[in-house]
């Protein structure tokens, strides 16, 4: 069951990328503005299907995500009534948002999809990080900006992270995006609308 609060953060939110183009702190390139949007059309033509699925993708991800934020972190929680952690919440927000189901835990998820160095970042990736002394201990979904969004630990929520913040640059371990294979066979899935 969706509760208020929710549907209220969503569409607040969403009015505000609408009735502005705003996007806050975050790097969403799937957002045009207004004066790029005759070159996004041109260059979304030339970087091919996948790309435009990728960002198709990466905005469902995104919002599904943002949508989840202040939902308590529970150890093993699978879902925003009970509350999730870090994979339970990756894997639920790619299950709705992209109909993909992802393997359970952050190190079986680091094995998905392909290796992307930091440089490279884009929203919709997965980001990795060691802190239980492990080097896929954690995982997020980077938003943009030097920014992703997880479920911290134990007494915390949902929440947007600074990757620069001292804690999270020395724990840092690698990235991964969902690869064209996995895209397909998003696609192939999807109901026809």
């Amino acid at each position: 069951m969706i509760n208020l609060k929710k549907i209220l953060f969503i569409g607040t939110f969403s009015a505000l990328l609408a009735w502005s183009n705003l996007t806050l702190a975050f790097d969403f390139p799937f957002f045009p503005q207004k004066n790029e949007e005759a070159s996004s059309a041109s260059n979304a033509t030339q970087e091919g299907e996948s790309s435009n699925s990728w960002s198709s993708i990466a905005q469902e991800v995104i919002l599904q995500a943002l949508g989840q934020t202040g939902v308590k972190y529970k150890y093993g929680g699978i879902n925003p009534d009970s509350g999730f952690d870090c994979s339970g919440f990756v894997r639920y927000v790619f299950k709705e948002a992209a109909n993909l189901t992802l393997p359970h835990g952050a190190r079986a998820m680091s094995q998905v999809g392909k290796n992307v160095s930091e440089k490279e970042l884009q929203p919709g990736d997965l980001v990795f990080f060691n802190t239980m002394k492990s080097v896929y201990s954690h995982v997020g979904i980077y938003v943009g900006n030097n920014r992703f969004i997880h479920a911290p630990s134990a007494g915390s929520s949902i929440s947007v992270s600074d990757m620069n913040d001292s804690y999270w640059s020395k724990r840092y371990t690698g990235a991964r995006r969902i690869d064209e294979k996995e895209l397909a066979r998003i696609e192939s899935i999807k109901p026809a609308k």
